[in-house]
């Protein structure tokens, strides 16, 4: 199924959102509750599955959302609909803040893998699937990075991000990252999870024995900030809370 063509603008800068302009009869979908207002004319219905085969069965289309259930997201997405009279917008914000990512499937071979709970929205015809790492070493060590999320289609789709993105471009290059920062990749990156420390490292060092491991040519999309950092260092018990406090040597000074 072709996408539907559709024009857009982000808005904000620490929490984004993402505008999307529909002509009559254009279909947008999204992630259910990701959506923050629509215009008179915009219709939506909850529906099983993405909408890009239409002559899809009830059981393919059960099968198809299910495996969302695998990524933690929900059974269900949301198809909104112009069906008014000239153009109308609907919008879209990130759960968290962050940065949205706007990518144009058509430019980038139709394919590209992105983090399990990545995918704000997309033009109706984007095929929404999930996709395993094939390395072991990826499912015991590798977080996120074991089940991504793969778009399929011609058009545009949304994805967002936590702090700041860093799109890197790899020319036959290796890049060692960890594994909640990688955002998305293009599909001839070779992915896996490699030793990179040794146990001082992991018990000291805050970083990790092991990280996702980038190699080829290709882009990818890291983030700065990935929702589980965010929600350790906000935590009592978080790093932040360390700082405050200011440690035992400071409070003896104080005193």
């Amino acid at each position: 199924m072709q996408s539907h063509e559709i024009d857009y603008k982000i808005i904000g800068h620490d929490v984004q959102l993402v505008e999307v302009e529909l002509d009559p009869g254009e279909k947008v979908i999204a992630e259910a509750g990701a959506m923050i207002y629509m215009e008179d004319g915009i219709s939506f219905e909850t529906k099983l599955g993405d909408g890009s085969n239409p002559r899809a069965g009830f059981f393919d289309k059960l099968l198809s959302a299910g495996s969302r259930l695998i990524t933690g997201e929900s059974l269900f997405l949301t198809h909104f609909a112009n069906q008014g009279w000239g153009k109308k917008h609907v919008a879209f914000s990130a759960p968290y803040p962050g940065t949205i990512i706007p990518l144009d499937l058509a430019h980038m071979g139709g394919r590209i893998i992105v983090q399990k709970d990545a995918f704000l929205c997309a033009a109706l015809g984007t095929k929404i699937s999930i996709t395993f790492n094939r390395r072991l070493g990826a499912g015991f060590f590798g977080g996120e990075g074991f089940i991504m999320q793969q778009l399929e289609g011609d058009g545009k789709a949304f994805i967002h991000a936590g702090g700041t993105v860093i799109e890197r471009q790899l020319n036959n290059e290796v890049l060692r990252v960890d594994t909640g920062c990688i955002v998305a990749y293009e599909p001839q990156i070779d992915f896996s999870v490699e030793q990179a420390g040794n146990l001082r490292s992991m018990v000291f060092g805050g970083e990790g024995i092991f990280l996702a491991t980038l190699r080829g040519t290709g882009r990818v999309w890291l983030q700065s900030m990935p929702i589980r950092k965010l929600i350790r260092e906000l935590s009592p018990r978080g790093g932040n809370q360390r700082k405050e406090s200011g440690g035992l040597l400071n409070q003896f000074l104080q005193d």
